[in-house]
């Protein structure tokens, strides 16, 4: 995943009235031209024998398939077509991970489905959702149907090694254009990686009966069989991981597979979870938990957003990386993801920021030929909408969030309560105790610890978090109001709050933890934007009449969020250390949580699970070689 994402290149070819796509990259079509679709159900659907088993999922079961190459996403599509004729009246979840090197333009992926109008009603969700050509994970979420894809846009080669296994893929798709046609998809390296992301009871199908497949396979130890093939192929692949003393015995198969990788405890019943903190990291990690129907109860000591969170206007404002780091980059992942989640709420409002070009103006203005052309633009100074000396680089997809506006849509869950009280103590013995001095205020299976730097006081060895006061001035500009779709970013930042008012941020003090409203901030907030925009600061109002709000941020020592357990044998996590970035990493991070909490796919790679865990800074004890005294 060192280069750019290359959009697929194709050929079409119209035969008997489809309308078939032909990769050029590859020679190959990407569906069978005798019907792609049955195709897919006979060797992917009936293949892993799905109909049965994910009819039979438990409550709040979890079931995860992989696949090799998402291509037009037929696959995906038909698996949830099933998913919705079949699927149990209960809590359970139908996940799919699926890898593409080459991925579709969003113009091709329509037409490409076009083939096929009984998909139209998940077409038309997935092309919604459907991401932009950058490296990495992009998590889409449908969370109404009770299904959610990981789609990993690399090479196979890449991307396998470096996913997260947070939850055993339960049966795979062997896709992807034919051995001879695309020989590295089908190499061990890959293999091997599909066999570590799996475990006993795992199936496999594949169109191809292929020796490189059928021995990668085997000498996993992965029992084999070819029932025949769809039309006029004669085999195809269908496969099950046994336990090892069941591997001759092909009697066994249909019990092994009937086996759940998922603990029998942690399904049947919804988890009872508390979550400590009511700023942006409690409320995104109670929303992800209470959509899969768990039920959440929040505990504050003030109120919802009573600390840094609880500004009038929050602006995703990430600085991307070069291309080449895109896929392990934490604020680019955060800020795809971050998109994708808020724009479903009301809260949310599409902006455009333009990033002035204060420093290094050749690397970040170089950035705008790195990315996808609807992604960055570039602007001289001299096409500014406002006057300045600076060029920018222009973030054409970026948004803001009414923080007050969205805790009132999360709160309205209804399995999200909310509780004034000061918790002063967590205890673990079978499940977590929740205190207030000695009141016991509830019995939980987890318990997620959201309370910034005080975060320390409820665990040993807590990473020290860094202060940071911030205050953010809002003042009336009915006479000089900015474009309401775009905002600038210099240092600090300006936009419109609303019709009537703009609003500037924010200073930036580490080490200081008070929290009053100070003239001398509103005083900074004016000096930046008029370093950069002077003749319009000059029109702005006498900065005496600024209103304002200040808080203090928690930031860690890298700059990273602390995330998940402390002590392995606890039910108890960190989610603390965002500094300003509160709402641009909050949405994945709480994914993250999701992960290591449920047992569900993590949409991140493992080198970034491990920068953000909370255990980071935990000195390595090194074991002192036994001391022996020498005889005589």
């Amino acid at each position: 995943m060192s280069h750019a994402i290359q959009t697929a290149d194709l050929d079409w070819q119209m035969v008997d009235g489809i309308d078939i796509p032909v990769s050029k990259q590859f020679g190959d079509v990407y569906f069978s031209k005798d019907n792609g679709l049955l195709e897919t159900r006979h060797v992917f659907l009936n293949g892993n024998d799905l109909s049965t088993r994910l009819a039979e999922l438990k409550a709040f079961e979890y079931f995860c398939v992989g696949e090799t190459g998402f291509g037009t996403g037929l696959n995906i599509l038909a698996l949830w077509q099933l998913w919705q004729q079949v699927r149990p009246n209960n809590q359970s979840h139908l996940h799919a991970i699926s890898v593409e090197k080459f991925p579709l333009t969003k113009q091709d992926l329509t037409r490409a489905l076009n083939v096929w109008p009984e998909l139209k009603p998940f077409a038309d969700q997935l092309l919604a959702q459907y991401p932009m050509p950058i490296a990495g994970c992009h998590r889409l979420s449908f969370p109404e149907e009770r299904f959610s894809i990981d789609l990993w846009l690399g090479d196979a080669h890449d991307v396998f090694p470096v996913i997260e296994k947070t939850a055993p893929v339960n049966a795979w798709f062997l896709d992807g254009f034919a051995p001879s046609c695309n020989p590295d998809m089908w190499e061990d390296k890959v293999l091997s990686n599909i066999v570590r992301l799996s475990d006993i009871g795992t199936t496999f199908s594949s169109f191809s009966v292929a020796g490189v497949l059928k021995r990668g396979l085997k000498q996993h130890g992965i029992s084999i069989s070819r029932p025949r093939g769809f039309g006029h192929k004669r085999e195809m692949l269908k496969a099950i991981w046994n336990l090892p003393e069941d591997e001759q015995n092909p009697d066994k198969l249909e019990t092994a597979q009937k086996k759940t990788v998922n603990d029998p405890e942690a399904i049947q019943h919804p988890r009872q979870i508390a979550i400590i903190g009511a700023g942006i990291a409690g409320l995104s990690s109670a929303w992800v938990f209470a959509r899969r129907g768990h039920q959440v109860c929040i505990y504050d000591r003030t109120a919802p957003l009573s600390g840094g969170s609880g500004n009038p206007l929050a602006l995703l404002n990430p600085k991307l990386c070069p291309i080449e780091q895109s896929h392990e980059h934490l604020m680019t992942l955060a800020w795809q993801h971050a998109l994708n989640h808020y724009k479903k709420f009301k809260a949310f409002r599409p902006i455009q920021v333009n990033q002035l070009a204060l420093k290094n103006t050749d690397a970040l203005l170089g950035l705008a030929s790195e990315y996808p052309k609807d992604v960055l633009s570039m602007q001289s100074a001299n096409e500014q909408d406002i006057q300045t000396e600076y060029p920018s680089l222009n973030l054409l997809q970026a948004g803001t969030i009414a923080p007050h506006i969205l805790k009132d849509e999360i709160l309205q869950h209804p399995h999200i309560e909310y509780h004034q009280a000061r918790i002063t103590r967590i205890e673990q013995d079978t499940q977590v105790k929740v205190y207030a001095n000695d009141q016991l205020l509830g019995v939980y299976d987890h318990v997620i610890v959201c309370t910034a730097r005080d975060t320390s006081q409820f665990f040993e060895n807590y990473p020290v978090l860094k202060p940071i006061r911030g205050q953010v001035s809002w003042l009336n500009n009915q006479d000089c109001p900015l474009e309401q779709d775009k905002a600038y970013s210099y240092g600090g930042y300006c936009m419109q709050l609303d019709s009537e008012h703009l609003i500037l941020g924010a200073s930036f003090y580490p080490n200081r933890d008070d929290a009053e409203i100070l003239l001398e901030d509103h005083v900074h907030n004016y000096d930046l934007i008029h370093s950069v925009f002077p003749n319009y600061a000059q029109s702005l109002a006498d900065v005496s009449t600024w209103q304002g709000r200040a808080s203090v941020r928690a930031q860690s020592q890298d700059y990273f969020p602390l995330l998940g357990k402390m002590k392995s044998d606890e039910e108890i996590y960190s989610f603390a250390g965002l500094g300003s970035k509160g709402f641009l990493f909050a949405p994945l991070c709480s994914e993250i949580l999701v992960a290591q909490i449920l047992g569900e796919a993590c949409p991140v790679p493992s080198n970034l699970v491990k920068k953000l865990s909370a255990k980071r800074f935990q000195k390595k004890v090194k074991a002192k070689k036994p001391y022996f005294k020498p005889e005589g």
